[in-house]
Formats: C-alpha cells, structure tokens, sequence
C-alpha cells in the first residue's frame, strides 16, 4: 500500500474531472461480518444492490461526482498533516437500519460508533472546505452503506429481517489508515481507485 503518495497522472491538471471521496476500512472480521449479512438479507430478485466486499468503506467525506483535480494536491498536503497529528483508534461496528427510514428507504446501512471518528470526519471536512471544496450542509453520520435500494415492492420481507438484525454487533476495529479514492461508475456497479492513503502516526496520549 503506498502511504502518503501522490500518483504521477493526478499531478495538477485543472481540466480533468473526477468523482472522489476519502474513507476508512475496517478490518477484515468485522468486513467479513458485515458480508455474512449481506449473504442472509439476499434474496434473488430483491431489488437491491449490495455492496460488494471489496467496496465496504466507512466515507469521511464525499469530496463530489465531478471534482476539479486541481483541487487534490492541496488536499492531499492537509490530509498528511492531519494523519500525522492523529493516533490509530478504535471504531465498533453495531446495530443496522435505512435511510431515510424503514417505510420508504434507499440506502440501507451499519451503525458506526467512536469518538474519535467523530473527531476526525470534522477535521477531514475543515481540510476540505480549505482546500477549495464546498462545506458540507448535513450533519455527519457515520454509517457504512451496505445496500442501495432500487424497487420496493420485494420490500418488506426483508424490512422485517432487518429489524430482526437491528441490534446486531459485526466487531470492532482498529482505525490506522484512511484513503483518498477515485470512484469511478459503470452498469456493473462502482469500483474505486486509491489516490493516496495516509498512515496515523501520533501516539496516544
């Protein structure tokens, strides 16, 4: 894994546009807790798209669908300074349920609980409004998106496994990385690409 890097193709070029975010992953029990989830809840023809393994990530900040890649160098810098002002913590994985709500959803989601999360989103999100970037209008919460909902008539069996599920605890992680990722979107769903990722160095007071 490359830490704190720059590739060579995002060296500034202002005309190029990109979809992008940073995040954080968990570890691979609780990821792997999570899938088993998603393996009980589906159901052939269900109307939903569940998120792959390989795209499991808890987003810090969604920068937008169409950045300006002139926007990523200074970023990146910021989000240096913060990786190495901030120690690796811990982050629980617990309960499930949906956007906006159990009646009509869209997304359906695990909760994320930490202090420190809470702590770091704001810092990433200061780093991105001084960057250039827009500041963000809705409160932060920290969830990690398991499946978008596309058609609700197959809705409620599965409304009714989810509640069954409500409280379930998928593990704890330990936090020592986030990365900066390009998403990139076609008919087969959304794959990311790491721009740079950045080590948590502090150490805990």
């Amino acid at each position: 894994m490359r830490t704190n890097t720059v590739p060579m193709d995002l060296a500034p070029q202002t005309a190029n546009k990109i979809r992008a975010f940073v995040a954080i992953r968990l570890d691979a029990g609780t990821e792997r807790a999570l899938r088993n989830l998603i393996d009980e809840l589906r159901a052939p023809g269900d109307g939903i798209n569940w998120a792959r393994r390989t795209n499991l990530h808890l987003t810090l900040r969604f920068l937008g669908a169409a950045v300006d890649s002139g926007l990523i160098p200074p970023l990146i810098e910021r989000l240096k300074a913060i990786a190495g002002e901030t120690a690796p913590f811990a982050v629980a994985a617990r309960g499930i349920g949906a956007f906006p709500n159990l009646l009509r959803p869209r997304v359906i989601w695990a909760a994320l609980e930490g202090e420190e999360l809470l702590a770091l989103a704001s810092r990433v999100e200061r780093a991105a409004v001084e960057s250039g970037f827009e500041a963000e209008r809705r409160p932060y919460s920290p969830h990690l998106t398991i499946g978008r909902v596309r058609d609700l008539r197959r809705w409620a069996p599965l409304r009714q496994r989810l509640e069954t599920a409500a409280e379930r605890e998928f593990g704890r992680s330990t936090i020592e990385t986030m990365t900066l990722y390009e998403s990139r979107l076609s008919s087969a769903g959304a794959t990311y690409r790491e721009i740079a990722e950045f080590r948590f160095v502090a150490k805990k007071r």
